[in-house]
């Protein structure tokens, strides 16, 4: 007889190791919604205060996994790679990666999610673009990664169905940075997605989910063996989000960053070489090159053609979006009311930033959620993010505020400002790829 939903979270609460079924039947509920939202929360806090051991995550990520239906590229012809990042602020890799990937010969079907706590969403970005469609049908997504070779998309109703609601309540729960949930949240909707090997973002900083550094292998490793264990060819890189990685943050703006990047206006940044790092490993991955540097030389041709943005454009049109949108986005994303400059407060390089509260100022914005069914304002967040290191003059702007209206822009603006140390002299610079995980 399966156990009470309450016998659960008490046995979970009090540190006990739960069993492969009593895991199964807690997820089976809350796939079909015979457990509370309230049940669901408590779980998940339970799980973030007691931890999960390797059995436990594996049991929990394969049931979430079971909990729907599961894809089949095997027609394809083609290796099926993908990547997943943790999330952090201005982390938009995702967008240009993809179709990146798919230029150069694999096959890339994406299941993303929403933003989640400070972190922006892929999702929410794409659905800055009038007419994207995010849930589309299974036989379209296939016909997508068919035709163009990527497709970026949401869970639909039968793919993890277990994770979709998890993930909302732990958004707003405050049980978001736990490693056993974190891997079976990622790597059930990856499992599902039917790949045959997947490279994962681990982030570390100040504006990730995890901030200690053997935490964020921990939880690097989790992913990896748990996969691995599932069959999927997994590694992961632990990349540095200590400040924003895109120079924008926000969904449009992100978007709006994505073509830059694609178009080679962000050659030399730090996205740019997170993006070549995991197009690399991908390639790698998926047996398309025999080592890094002719990946990276594929991905760079691949950008430099015009292939990379040719994919994204026929993707966006294949799933609903303008057909002319990659050159005429301007007249599509919609643009904030009010563009506020953030001063520099004195002169000097900027030598830190608070990354997770800059996350918080978009989601003051609009731009984010408070709770799961929240809209958003896709128009709002920040551009023009002047990297550290940066060397300004007072009432220089560090960044550009995009809101609804005056008064939220200056009030955020003074906040943002606050945000930034600025010192005297330059700081160290930090690579961006810090290590792997196989």
């Amino acid at each position: 007889m399966p156990m009470l939903p309450q016998e659960v979270i008490r046995k979970k609460r009090d540190g006990a190791q739960l069993e492969r079924a009593e895991i199964g039947d807690f997820i089976t509920g809350v796939a079909d919604g015979s457990i509370s939202e309230g049940q669901v929360a408590a779980f998940a806090m339970a799980v973030w205060f007691s931890g999960m051991n390797r059995h436990e995550c594996v049991a929990l990520t394969l049931a979430m996994r079971d909990s729907g239906e599961t894809l089949d590229w095997s027609a394809l012809g083609r290796p099926v790679v993908d990547k997943h990042s943790t999330g952090g602020v201005g982390d938009n890799v995702s967008l240009m990666l993809a179709p990146i990937v798919a230029a150069c010969g694999a096959a890339v079907p994406m299941i993303s999610g929403r933003g989640l706590g400070h972190t922006g969403g892929t999702l929410d970005k794409l659905e800055s673009i009038p007419g994207y469609d995010i849930e589309p049908s299974p036989a379209l997504f296939h016909r997508v990664v068919d035709e163009v070779g990527c497709a970026i998309i949401g869970q639909t109703a039968n793919l993890a169905p277990a994770d979709k609601r998890l993930y909302a309540i732990r958004d707003v729960t405050a049980t978001v940075d736990s490693v056993p949930l974190i891997t079976a949240s990622i790597l059930s909707k990856k499992l599902a997605a039917g790949l045959q090997s997947l490279v994962l973002d681990v982030k570390l900083g100040n504006g990730s989910l995890l901030t200690d550094p053997g935490e964020t292998e921990i939880l690097a490793q989790s992913l990896v063996d748990v996969a691995n264990g599932a069959g999927v060819r997994t590694s992961a890189l632990i990349t540095d989000m200590n400040e924003p990685l895109a120079d924008a943050s926000g969904n449009a703006l992100e978007i709006e960053n994505c073509l830059a990047f694609l178009r080679g206006e962000k050659a030399g940044t730090r996205l740019d070489r997170v993006v070549m790092a995991f197009a690399a490993e991908m390639l790698v991955a998926a047996g398309v090159a025999t080592d890094e540097m002719e990946a990276e030389a594929l991905a760079r041709n691949a950008l430099a053609s015009g292939a990379a943005m040719e994919r994204f454009g026929r993707m966006v049109h294949l799933l609903g979006g303008p057909a002319d949108f990659v050159d005429r986005s301007d007249t599509y994303l919609k643009k904030a009311p009010v563009a506020a400059a953030v001063p520099a407060h004195r002169d000097g390089y900027l030598a830190a930033c608070e990354t997770r509260e800059l996350g918080m100022a978009v989601i003051a914005l609009g731009g984010g959620r408070t709770h799961p069914d929240e809209s958003i304002d896709h128009r709002v967040g920040l551009s023009h993010l002047r990297p550290l290191g940066t060397k300004l003059d007072k009432g220089e702007p560090i960044a550009f505020v995009h809101a609804a209206d005056r008064q939220q822009a200056e009030a955020v603006r003074d906040r943002v400002a606050e945000l930034y140390v600025i010192a005297d002299e330059r700081p160290a610079s930090r690579p961006v790829v810090l290590s792997k995980i196989t």
